[in-house]
């Protein structure tokens, strides 16, 4: 496809009512859209995927920065035809965010104000599956971005942090008000910056699978945990990094999960 047009319509419609089966909730602040589309850092060599575009509040701006390539997925048919129809260059697929086979994705920048309810388990599969992506930016429940962000030893420390972690530097950019949406929510949102790390070599089934053992019970000791597996490597390891078997999950960092993930992998196949 070739490069974006940057002539998006000035004209607003008036909005759609949300559909609470999808988890709509309509970004209407330019200002905050705006700032969203320019955390991606687009260029006009660029790939971009909009997941979630509804009414085209984050899409204008996109299509504003001129990417070589822009698409979106959209749930909502209607929705999806009303993307289509202002921005024709826009290559829309009606589909569940949460069905896109990232595999097939090559070298892209992603971005999208996520449904609180489908959030995590998509930014799951995509920081993972997406090969060589370059930048991902999604708009999520404050308290996500909280678990995205965290470090060992904080109450908001679990499985989605070690494993985004694991594949990106993960920052809280900024958090969105509830007022800027319609219809307005009740919790406040963050908008999250994914920048790749250059080396994720390990095994991420066995990693996903230790994950989320570990923090299905967080508060007991690994020991237990991870008693029918457990290994005398494992115990090596832990006494190289100062930790022991009566350590709980939340203490040990993305790191030392990874390398356990390779003492274990054998007790996780594939």
């Amino acid at each position: 496809m070739g490069r974006s047009s940057s002539d998006a319509p000035q004209a607003r419609k008036p909005l759609p009512r949300a559909k609470r089966s999808l988890g709509q909730n309509f970004l209407v602040d330019d200002n905050i859209a705006r700032k969203i589309a320019a955390a991606l850092a687009i260029t006009r060599e660029d790939k971009v995927l909009e997941i979630g575009p509804g009414t085209g509040s984050l899409t204008r701006f996109l299509v504003e920065a001129e990417p070589g390539v822009l698409a979106a997925v959209e749930r909502d048919p209607d929705l999806a035809l009303g993307i289509k129809s202002m921005w024709p260059q826009i290559q829309v697929q009606v589909a569940d965010g949460l069905t896109v086979d990232w595999a097939r994705l090559d070298g892209w920048k992603i971005i999208g104000n996520l449904p609180y309810n489908v959030a995590s388990p998509l930014m799951w599969d995509a920081v993972s599956k997406c090969r060589n992506w370059q930048r991902m930016v999604f708009m999520v429940q404050k308290e996500v971005g909280r678990r995205l962000a965290a470090k060992p030893s904080t109450k908001a420390y679990g499985a989605l942090g070690v494993w985004a972690q694991s594949f990106a530097r993960v920052d809280m950019a900024f958090t969105v008000s509830p007022q800027v949406f319609r219809p307005r929510p009740k919790v406040d949102s963050a908008v999250v910056v994914f920048t790749p790390l250059e080396q994720t070599d390990f095994p991420a089934h066995a990693l996903s699978a230790l994950l989320k053992r570990c923090f299905q019970m967080r508060r007991k000791q690994l020991r237990t945990t991870l008693r029918d597996i457990w290994t005398l490597e494992v115990d090596n390891y832990l006494d190289s990094q100062s930790l022991s078997p009566s350590s709980r999950p939340e203490e040990l960092g993305p790191e030392q999960f990874q390398a356990l993930s390779f003492l274990l992998q054998s007790a996780f196949p594939a």
